[in-house]
């Protein structure tokens, strides 16, 4: 597919990477921007012909994103992780697609514990903005929870899906729950309010909301390990933000 650029981040993704890729191998311009593996990762990019391989800094997710894509060769781009697959579906849309440049498109995206897909918790049919001109648009420069920006644009939902392997251990959400809480903590201080009461009840309610509300204890015991990650990061994303808040003042 000439006319779409995919554009990937990745760091120590060697697990997953590799079927990443070969989803995306019907795409002749892909780019992987490594930010410091130290695993296999970059040595498995290296056998796939369609890649450009690009080591760079990361300096916060929306920074990044824009950051891999001025490496691009077309306006379209794609954004899609390396944790991430595009099933035949998708590629088939993307492929008869005319794309209008005043629109940023969606995509569905199906969730996975290792290999078991997860149908509660707020995971599953997440409709997710990806794919954007850049000439006309694109990433916030949030640290975390970025987003493509859509003011004055149509959105619109293609058809297809997007497979997203995105844990293949607990260690991975323990690991991703102090990286997360840090950045949003660091993005905000000085500019949102925290305490310890806060950082109790936000997580307290991120797990009842996700286990309860969002049905997730029909996820068997991978609907408590996503309900209990869910807690314990927003209640450090909030205790970190009142910390960074605390040396703020006294500085």
């Amino acid at each position: 597919m000439g006319n779409i650029s995919v554009v990937v981040l990745a760091k120590n993704n060697e697990v997953t990477i590799e079927k990443t890729l070969k989803s995306l191998e019907n795409f002749e311009d892909v780019v992987v921007y490594d930010n410091g593996s130290s695993d296999q990762t970059m040595e498995i990019v290296k056998n796939f012909s369609n890649v450009n391989l690009i080591e760079g800094k990361f300096k916060g997710f929306g920074w990044t994103k824009n950051q891999a894509a001025s490496f691009a060769k077309n306006e379209w781009i794609l954004i899609i992780d390396s944790d991430e697959v595009v099933d035949e579906q998708l590629f088939q849309t993307l492929q008869y697609k005319e794309l209008n440049q005043n629109t940023v498109y969606q995509l569905n995206f199906k969730a996975f514990y290792k290999d078991i897909q997860v149908k509660y918790c707020g995971w599953n049919n997440q409709k997710i903005k990806r794919l954007y001109n850049k000439t006309k648009t694109s990433y916030n420069s949030n640290d975390v929870h970025e987003d493509i920006i859509t003011d004055g644009f149509n959105i619109e939902l293609l058809d297809g899906n997007v497979e997203h392997y995105s844990y293949q251990s607990i260690e991975q959400f323990v690991n991703k729950a102090n990286t997360y809480s840090t950045l949003f903590a660091k993005n905000n201080a000085g500019k949102k309010s925290s305490s310890p009461a806060k950082a109790f009840f936000n997580g307290a309610y991120s797990f009842i909301k996700t286990y309860i509300f969002k049905q997730g204890f029909r996820d068997g015991y991978v609907g408590l390990i996503i309900a209990y990650s869910h807690m314990v990061t927003n209640f450090y994303k909030y205790i970190k933000l009142y910390e960074f808040n605390k040396e703020l003042k006294r500085d």
